[in-house]
C-alpha cells in the first residue's frame, strides 16, 4: 500500500500544471532550454518492472524538444527515506523508460530525466545521486561507461592473429568464415589448431556439429577424415560424427528410396488401370456387338445352332437375348 507521503506526493505531481511548475523550477539548465514545457504530458509508468513497481511513484511525463523533433522523458522519483542505491533505481527507471520509447515504434533513444524528490528526516540527502559511485571502483567505471563498448568484431581480424588465440581461435576462425567460405577451405588452419590441442572434445563435437549444420562443404565427409588424423586425441570424437553423417546418408538414401518407390508404384498402378479399363471396355463393346448379330441373325431365321457356331454364344446366352 502506498504511505502518506507517496499519495500526496502523487495527487500533486500528476496534475500537469503543478508539474510544470516543478520542472521549470527544477530541471537542469541544459535540460531545461530543450524543453517545450507547454506539451507536457503525463505518460503510463507501467513499463516498470515486477521487482520495481513497489517503489515506483509511477510519475512519468513526456515533453516535446525545441526547434527540433523528439521527446525528452522526465521520471519524478519521491522519497521519504534515504537509499544507498537510489542512483541505481533511477538508472532502471530510465532505461525502462527508453525501452518502452523503442516499443512505440521509434528507433532511436530519447533523452529521459530522473528527478529525485526528497524530504526525509535525514538532512541533506546523505547519499550520491550519480549512479557511477556506487561501484567500488568509480574511476573505471566512469571509462568503462562513458564510451563505446568494446567489440570483438571477428570479421575483420586477420587469420593470422586469430590463429594466436589459443583456445578460443578455433571458435573465432570458424564463426568468422562460416558464411563466407567452404568449410573444406579452412583445412589448413583447423589442422593446425587441433594439433595444438586447443579445445576439449565436447566443444570440438559442438563445433563440427554447427560447421555441418550451419557452415557450407561440398565434401563434409572429407573434411571430417581429414580432421580425424589431424590429432590421435580427437579421432575418436571426429569419426564418430562420421559415422553419424553417413547413417544419416544411409536413412535419408532409404527414405528417398521409399517414396520413389511408393510414387512408382502409384504411376505404375495408375497405368496399369488404365490399360486394364481399355481391355475391359474393348471387350465389353465386342460381346455387346456379338449379342446385336446374333439378334439379327436369329430375327432373319436363321438356326440357334448356326448362331451359336457362328457368335461362340450360349444356349443360356441365346435365351437371354429372346426374352
Amino acid at each position: 500500500m502506498p504511505t502518506p507521503h507517496d499519495a500526496v506526493f502523487k495527487q500533486f505531481l500528476s496534475d500537469p500544471d503543478t508539474a510544470r511548475d516543478f520542472l521549470d523550477i527544477h530541471l537542469p539548465p541544459a535540460v531545461h532550454g530543450l524543453c517545450d514545457l507547454a506539451t507536457l504530458h503525463l505518460a503510463s509508468g507501467s513499463f516498470i518492472e515486477p521487482d520495481l513497481s513497489a517503489y515506483y511513484s509511477d510519475i512519468l511525463y513526456s515533453v516535446e524538444t525545441r526547434g527540433t523533433p523528439g521527446y525528452i522523458y522526465c521520471v519524478i522519483e519521491h522519497q521519504s527515506t534515504p537509499d544507498k542505491l537510489m542512483a541505481f533505481r533511477l538508472m532502471r527507471y530510465c532505461l525502462a523508460a527508453m525501452q518502452n520509447h523503442l516499443r512505440k515504434g521509434h528507433d532511436q533513444l530519447p533523452l529521459v530525466v530522473p528527478l529525485l524528490f526528497y524530504h526525509g528526516s535525514q538532512s541533506p540527502y546523505p547519499h550520491s545521486t550519480h549512479w557511477l559511485d556506487l561501484f567500488v571502483q568509480p574511476d573505471l567505471a566512469s571509462k568503462l561507461y562513458n564510451r563505446p563498448f568494446p567489440l570483438v568484431d571477428v570479421t575483420v581480424i586477420p587469420d593470422e592473429t586469430i590463429l594466436q588465440h589459443k583456445r578460443i581461435a578455433l571458435l573465432e576462425l570458424v564463426q568468422k568464415h562460416i558464411y563466407r567460405r567452404d568449410m573444406m577451405e579452412l583445412i589448413g588452419e583447423l589442422r593446425f589448431l587441433l594439433s595444438h590441442g586447443t579445445c576439449s572434445q565436447d566443444q570440438l563435437k559442438s563445433l563440427l556439429n554447427y560447421m555441418l549444420q550451419a557452415g557450407e562443404t561440398a565434401e563434409p565427409q572429407t573434411l571430417l577424415h581429414e580432421l580425424a588424423h589431424s590429432a590421435s586425441q580427437y579421432e575418436e570424437a571426429v569419426m564418430t560424427i562420421a559415422e553419424k553423417l553417413r547413417e544419416e546418408g544411409r536413412q535419408e538414401g532409404r527414405q528417398e528410396g521409399r517414396q520413389e518407390g511408393r510414387q512408382e508404384g502409384r504411376q505404375e498402378g495408375r497405368q496399369e488401370g488404365r490399360q486394364e479399363g481399355r481391355r475391359e471396355g474393348l471387350q465389353e463393346g465386342i460381346h455387346e456387338g456379338i449379342l446385336m448379330v446374333a439378334c439379327k441373325m436369329l430375327a432373319n431365321g436363321v438356326s440357334r445352332e448356326a448362331v451359336m457356331q457362328c457368335t461362340g454364344l450360349t444356349e443360356q446366352e441365346l435365351d437371354q437375348l429372346i426374352h
